[in-house]
């Protein structure tokens, strides 16, 4: 199922919510909706209309065969672009591969906080 009749922005922020511990907010732009888990980002949604995309984290290799698998997924927009990828509409982008992204960034920024500050379950 293609992801062209919902907002990719509206797609990730519906993913990134049904997360344990999410937060988000402004804090680098009015136009940065940041989404994080106990302090570490793991999603950023960009509000301009004419700009639809999102930044997730995703492991280097992952990143890599991301980018080069579909042609509306480029490196990381805002932050290492190793580490980083930013999906757009386009060919291929469905409401799965998106919730899919957001996920696995969550999962990311998870396993990297301390036992005490992960959530309990997902």
């Amino acid at each position: 199922m293609s992801a062209a009749g919902d907002r990719i922005q509206d797609i990730a922020r519906q993913a990134a919510l049904a997360l344990p511990g999410t937060d988000h907010g402004y804090p680098f732009s009015q136009h940065l909706d940041v989404y994080k888990i106990a302090g570490k980002v793991f999603l950023i949604v960009t509000d301009d209309p004419d700009e639809q995309i999102i930044t997730v984290t995703c492991e280097p290799e992952h990143a890599r065969a991301q980018v080069s698998g579909y042609v509306s997924i480029t490196p990381g927009r805002y932050l290492d672009k190793r580490h980083w990828i930013s999906l757009g509409p386009g060919p291929g982008i469905t409401r799965r591969l998106v919730t899919d992204a957001v996920e696995d960034s969550y999962d990311l920024a998870v396993e990297r906080l301390p036992r005490r500050d992960r959530p309990r379950s997902r």
